[in-house]
C-alpha cells in the first residue's frame, strides 16, 4: 500500500521557478518578433528593394527650373600685422567693428553677419649674416620672429541683390583687406528643387505612358525610383581693393556693375515599372 502512495506521489514545481521560466521563454519570444520586424524594416528601405523579378521596364526623367537669385554672399576679410599680438588684434577688432556696423547701418540683419574665421600667426623673418669680407665661408641664416599676424573673415548675406555691388565698395573704403567669393544664389532653394523634381517624375510618366502603348502593355506600379539634381553653381565674382589696403585709388572704390543673370536647377529620376 505504502508502494502504491510512492509511486503515485506528485512533484509539483515551486511558483518562483515557474515564474522564471514564464519570463524566459517571454522574452525569448519578444527577441524573436523583434529580429523578424527588424528584417522587414531593412528590406523595404527603399522602393524596389525585396520585390520580386518581374517583367518591368525603365524610364528616365528631367526637369529643369529657372530662378533669378534673390541673394548676394561675399566674405570680407582684415588683417593685421604688429610686434605685438595686442596691438594686432586691437587694430584689426576696430576695422572690422567699423565694417559690420556700416553693414547693419545699410540694413544688413545681424544675423546675416557670420564669422567663419579667426586666426593669430607669429611672422617669422629669414636673417642672413653677413659673410666676412677674408672669408669664402659664410655664418648660417636664421629664423627671426618679427611680430604676429592677425587675420578675421566674416561671410555676408545681401537680400537686397541691387545693393551688392554699393555694399563692395562701402566695406573696401572702410579698412577691408581682402573681399572675395561674392555669388548669387536662390534662398529657397528647396521649393526650387522639388519643382524641378517634380517636373522630371512627369516626363518620366509621360515616357512611360508611351513606350507601355508602344510595347502593348500595361503599367502596374513602381519598382523602383532613384533620384540625381543639380544645379549649375552661380558665378563667383572678384573684387580687387587695388593698390595698397591703406591707400586706394577712385577707380577701386567705385561700385562694380554686377549682373544677377539666372540659376539652373536640374533634377534626373530613373522610374521602374511592373509591366503585365
Amino acid at each position: 500500500m505504502e508502494g502504491d502512495m510512492q509511486k503515485r506521489e506528485l512533484h509539483i514545481m515551486p511558483p518562483d521557478m515557474v515564474v522564471k521560466a514564464a519570463t524566459i521563454a517571454l522574452g525569448m519570444l519578444a527577441l524573436f518578433l523583434f529580429i523578424a520586424a527588424l528584417s522587414e524594416l531593412r528590406a523595404f528601405r527603399y522602393i524596389g528593394t525585396g520585390v520580386p523579378a518581374t517583367n518591368t521596364i525603365t524610364v528616365t526623367g528631367m526637369g529643369e527650373v529657372f530662378a533669378v537669385p534673390d541673394l548676394a554672399t561675399f566674405s570680407v576679410s582684415v588683417r593685421e600685422e604688429a610686434l605685438e599680438v595686442a596691438d594686432a588684434q586691437e587694430t584689426a577688432a576696430d576695422k572690422m567693428n567699423t565694417i559690420i556696423a556700416y553693414l547693419q547701418q545699410q540694413g544688413v540683419e545681424e544675423k546675416d553677419i557670420k564669422t567663419v574665421s579667426y586666426n593669430v600667426y607669429p611672422r617669422y623673418e629669414w636673417q642672413q649674416a653677413p659673410c666676412p669680407a677674408d672669408s669664402r665661408i659664410c655664418p648660417p641664416g636664421k629664423s627671426v620672429m618679427t611680430g604676429f599676424e592677425v587675420h578675421q573673415t566674416i561671410s555676408v548675406k545681401v537680400r537686397d541683390t541691387e545693393r551688392a555691388g554699393d555694399l563692395l565698395s562701402g566695406v573696401g573704403s572702410r579698412g577691408a583687406s581682402d573681399v572675395s567669393g561674392l555669388t548669387f544664389t536662390t534662398d529657397d532653394d528647396d521649393a526650387l528643387r522639388a519643382e524641378a523634381r517634380a517636373l522630371a517624375i512627369e516626363d518620366a510618366r509621360g515616357k512611360a505612358a508611351e513606350l507601355a502603348n508602344s510595347l502593348n502593355v500595361r503599367l502596374v506600379r513602381i519598382v523602383g525610383f532613384h533620384e540625381s539634381d543639380y544645379g549649375y553653381p552661380p558665378m563667383p565674382y572678384a573684387y580687387g581693393m587695388g593698390g595698397d589696403m591703406m591707400v586706394r585709388s577712385e577707380a577701386a572704390m567705385k561700385a562694380p556693375e554686377l549682373p544677377v543673370g539666372e540659376n539652373k536647377i536640374v533634377s534626373n529620376v530613373s522610374v521602374t515599372y511592373e509591366i503585365r
